[in-house]
C-alpha cells in the first residue's frame, strides 16, 4: 500500500470517486480495474499501490498505524477497552473529512453486495491486529488486548452498516439520527457506536 501522505492521499481519493462513479453506473461486478484505472488518470500498477484489489476499495483504507498509534497513546491505566475507544475517537478527527464524503456511497455498495462481506471481515481483521500489537507492546495481555480491538471495530463495523437505514428509514423519535445534529455522518454514527461501549464499561 502507498505510503500516507498528502499526495498519495490525493491519489487514493481520485481513485476512489472514478470506482464509485463507475460502480453505481454500471454494476460493480462488471466493472473492471482496468477501467478504473483509466477513469481515474491513473496506470494499473498505481491503482494496486493503492488498492490490492478491487474489493479493497469500498473496504479498506490506510489508517491502521494511525489508528494503532491512537490507541497506544491513551493513557496506561485505563482498560484495554477504553483504550481503544478513546484512541480510535482520538483518530477520528483525521480519519473523517477524508472519509466521510465516500462513507455511504460505499456502505450502500457493500450492503447491496452480501458478497463483500467478506472482505470487510478481512479489512476488519488486519485493523485488529494492528491495534492488538500496539497493545501487546504496551504491555497489555494478548487475549485483553485483541478482545477489546474486536469490540470496539465490531461496534464501529456494525454502525457504518447501519448507516443506510438511517438514511432511508429515519426514527423521528431517535435524536442520534437527526439530520440536523449530523447524526447520520460517518464521524456521529461511529462515535455514537463507542459512546455505547463506554456507556456499558
Amino acid at each position: 500500500m502507498a505510503t500516507l501522505t498528502p499526495r498519495s492521499l490525493r491519489t487514493r481519493a481520485r481513485i476512489l470517486d472514478a470506482a464509485l462513479d463507475l460502480f453505481e453506473r454500471q454494476g460493480y461486478d462488471a466493472t473492471t480495474v482496468a477501467q478504473v484505472a483509466a477513469a481515474a488518470g491513473v496506470t494499473q500498477m498505481t491503482f494496486f499501490r493503492h488498492f490490492p484489489t478491487k474489493d479493497s476499495v469500498l473496504v479498506s483504507d490506510p489508517y491502521d498505524p494511525l489508528l494503532a498509534r491512537a490507541v497506544a497513546a491513551q493513557p496506561r491505566d485505563l482498560g484495554p477497552v477504553e483504550r481503544v475507544r478513546r484512541g480510535l475517537l482520538a483518530a477520528l478527527g483525521t480519519i473523517e473529512p477524508v472519509e466521510d464524503a465516500t462513507a455511504e456511497r460505499r456502505v450502500r455498495l457493500v450492503a447491496a453486495h452480501p458478497a463483500l462481506r467478506a472482505a470487510v471481515a478481512a479489512a476488519t481483521a488486519d485493523t485488529e491486529r494492528a491495534i492488538t500489537d500496539a497493545l501487546v507492546a504496551d504491555g497489555v495481555p494478548r487475549f485483553d488486548a485483541a478482545v477489546a480491538a474486536a469490540a470496539c471495530l465490531g461496534a464501529c463495523t456494525a454502525a457504518l452498516l447501519a448507516m443506510p437505514d438511517l438514511l432511508d428509514r429515519p426514527d423521528p423519535t431517535d435524536r442520534g439520527a437527526d439530520p440536523t445534529d449530523g447524526g447520520r455522518h460517518l464521524g456521529a454514527v461511529v462515535t455514537r457506536a463507542l459512546a455505547l461501549l463506554g456507556e456499558s464499561s
